[in-house]
């Protein structure tokens, strides 16, 4: 039992309730052989008759002391103030009753010190309503940053765009219905559009992701990811990752502006390089000596990454490599220039231990949406008992 039936901090509903949420997997990894909970009744016939009597409002005449024991560290904290909505506390969990206005967002802000965090209280509280005196647990360590399960672990999909229009037929461009309800598809099931940022901070053993995160990228730098795909985007709560070759910003009445992008940005969609005029890096030219063709392929990486910088007001760090095309002198030209990731158009998805400079990425190039399904895996199974 979750806690003495006879406490009454709970009733026997939020009890099993808590319970349920605690026997989750992720929430069970946390708890593993560290875990356990003593619950102490002291009655109390005046102020002052117990040390944490202080704690208490002036009238209580008993008082339930929860003494929560995880991993060695204890809290102490009284069930005696139903006004009070923090009812236990760890170094690992809070319990808390969800007040007016409170949302997912909002708890996140308040306990985790980060509201693009509500994805955290949100898993951890799956079938848990948000309303006022509803019960929640808000786990407060990271302890499964890899995304690691004894039958598997995580592996986020990443996926590409290039143009949208009205409606279209050519294989790079897609019309705003299919988006639209692609974009659908993904909120509906639960996915969570993380930025190439926390991905990065996935790949580098720094931060936990969503079960379901996928990252969506824009390439090339079409005005139709501005007038078509942002709405859309905006509309379900998403952000994405515009990949842009520099020659192509403000070229035409067909392609995205500085000042397109940098409202964007503001918005939360995060700008990597795509090189300077979107040419083949692993192609030498025809009468293009070896000399020449290394400081080509330098400027286009070096000086892209110093306009995006110098426009946006960033440090450029993502990448993705025009064609998909790469090579081991690119990948060493990546890293002495400052890139941190970069993709390719490999169809599959990433795990925590893919190499951040050759991460896959999946082309949408066609309009049904069972090959769009195809394209979301994110747990690979696989015995790791």
């Amino acid at each position: 039992m979750f806690l003495d039936p006879n406490a009454g901090l709970f009733t026997s509903n939020e009890r099993k309730g808590l319970e349920d949420r605690f026997q989750q997997p992720g929430m069970r990894d946390r708890q593993t052989d560290t875990l356990s909970w003593f619950v102490i009744i002291a009655d109390v016939t005046k102020k002052g008759d117990h040390p944490l009597s202080r704690k208490t409002l002036a009238s209580v005449k008993s008082l339930v002391v929860v003494v929560f024991m995880i991993g060695g560290g204890l809290v102490l904290l009284s069930s005696c103030a139903p006004t009070t909505p923090l009812l236990l506390q760890s170094e690992d969990f809070t319990v808390y009753r969800l007040q007016k206005g409170d949302t997912p967002v909002t708890v996140a802000e308040r306990f985790l010190g980060d509201p693009r965090r509500s994805w955290v209280v949100e898993e951890a509280n799956k079938d848990i309503s948000f309303k006022t005196g509803k019960i929640v647990v808000i786990p407060l360590k990271e302890e499964n940053k890899a995304g690691l399960r004894p039958d598997g672990f995580q592996v986020v999909p990443m996926l590409c765009y290039h143009r949208f229009a009205d409606d279209c037929e050519g294989p790079l461009c897609l019309p705003a219905r299919v988006f639209d309800q692609q974009m659908k598809y993904l909120k509906e099931n639960g996915y969570r559009a993380v930025s190439c940022s926390e991905l990065l901070a996935f790949l580098e053993y720094r931060q936990a992701l969503p079960e379901k995160a996928v990252v969506i990228t824009l390439d090339d730098g079409y005005r139709s990811a501005y007038e078509i795909a942002y709405p859309i985007l905006k509309k379900y709560g998403f952000t994405a990752t515009l990949f842009i070759y520099t020659d192509f910003v403000g070229a035409s009445r067909n392609a995205v502006t500085w000042d397109l992008l940098r409202e964007m940005k503001a918005y939360g969609f995060e700008v990597g390089g795509h090189s300077v005029s979107h040419a083949d890096l692993t192609k030498q030219r025809k009468g293009e000596g070896a000399q020449a063709y290394k400081a080509r392929i330098e400027k286009e990486l070096r000086v892209s990454k110093q306009i995006i910088d110098k426009k946006l007001g960033q440090n450029t760090i993502f990448l993705a490599f025009p064609y998909g095309r790469y090579d081991e002198t690119i990948l060493g030209m990546c890293q002495r220039f400052g890139y941190k990731m970069a993709v390719s158009v490999k169809r599959g998805s990433n795990p925590f231990f893919a190499d951040p400079l050759t991460l896959r990425r999946n082309q949408i190039l066609t309009k049904d949406m069972t090959t769009f399904m195809s394209r979301l895996k994110t747990f690979q199974k696989a015995s790791l008992r």
